[in-house]
């Protein structure tokens, strides 16, 4: 972990609600795809995390949806503030044993935070296929560029207004071997009950310290009690006890 500070050197609205914020600083701690930072944003006392899309040398790039107060702060800052991040947090996707067809799922602000894994992948020759699932066309983003890495990229959104109309599910049906995936809890149960391939997680979670001290993140899984920001964000599948609907 290391604390640093970064200057805020580009800030382009995606969408109505995602920003890619380009920072530069010290990103060294910064070693693995699926790891993540805390942003200290001005006027708030607890940081923010956000897991990291992209780094090339001194810049960190990053996809904020806008979700609450703090987010719409940080997207509205202008170029040149400095902020305080806390870097190299968390523990990435295991790359050790990686199939040559691996698929990749990411649902919401989940897409942004798997384009660093599609650039570790595509770097060790895999045939990468990434599936990006959104609400409607206007919520899409990243397509361009996952397509520029070389990855095959299908988009499915949840009224057909943009590629294939369906749910992250259908992507289960793509050829693949194991499975990747980020974005919303509820994409992410239906993903685990229904993938019968290898599956790596990465979690989002509100965090407090980002760093396992206040256990704020903890979730269930079949070990025991773990803390997102310690011992993830990234989880093997089959691990996680989900919680159950309501009836």
């Amino acid at each position: 972990m290391l604390q640093t500070t970064f200057t805020l050197i580009e800030n382009i609205q995606l969408t109505p609600s995602v920003h890619e914020l380009k920072l530069r600083g010290d990103c060294s701690a910064i070693t693995a795809p699926g790891q993540f930072v805390q942003v200290s944003v001005p006027g708030k006392f607890l940081r923010r995390p956000f897991s990291v899309c992209d780094v090339t040398d001194d810049v960190l790039t990053l996809c904020v949806r806008v979700s609450g107060e703090g987010t719409d702060l940080l997207c509205a800052l202008p170029v040149g503030t400095e902020l305080d991040l806390l870097t190299g947090l968390g523990n990435g996707f295991d790359l050790s044993d990686v199939s040559p067809m691996p698929l990749l799922v990411g649902g919401g602000s989940g897409v942004g935070a798997l384009y660093s894994l599609a650039k570790a992948l595509m770097q060790r020759g895999r045939l990468v296929h990434a599936a990006l699932c959104f609400r409607t066309a206007e919520d899409s983003y990243y397509v361009n560029q996952f397509k520029a890495l070389g990855a095959e990229v299908t988009v499915f959104t949840e009224d057909g207004s943009m590629g294939e109309e369906g749910s992250a599910l259908y992507a289960l049906m793509l050829p693949h071997w194991d499975v990747f995936a980020c974005g919303p809890l509820g994409m992410l149960q239906a993903l685990d009950d229904a993938c019968e391939r290898p599956l790596q997680i990465s979690l989002e979670a509100r965090m407090g310290c980002g760093f396992g001290a206040c256990m704020g993140c903890t979730v269930e899984t079949e070990e025991g009690p773990k803390r997102v920001c310690k011992d993830g964000p990234v989880f093997k599948g089959q691990t996680i006890v989900w919680p159950e609907e309501d009836e």
